[in-house]
């Protein structure tokens, strides 16, 4: 996997978190836009972390098996702390 599926695992994973928060529809609708564009960008951050990560520490070579869900993982956990931390103003 590429750096071009890494943005694009992380792009929806970023939009699938911001989709299925519970929160999301509390916000007024000027906010909204704006808590997509920064889950998604969580989540491409979150997988692109984690594929640097791992390919530093030689955990996984590029497009080994194990990197899919490293970085998929990765970008989940950043677009929950987000969402979440955002959701809290």
């Amino acid at each position: 996997m590429g750096w071009t599926g890494i943005v694009v695992l992380g792009a929806a994973v970023g939009l699938a978190g911001w989709w299925l928060h519970p929160r999301r529809n509390r916000s007024a609708r000027s906010r909204r836009g704006m808590q997509m564009a920064i889950a998604i960008a969580a989540g491409v951050a979150g997988a692109a972390i984690a594929k640097m990560a791992g390919s530093v520490t030689g955990i996984f070579l590029d497009g080994d098996t194990l990197e899919w869900p490293v970085c998929t993982a990765a970008a989940l956990l950043a677009v929950a702390v987000t969402a979440g931390l955002a959701s809290r103003r």
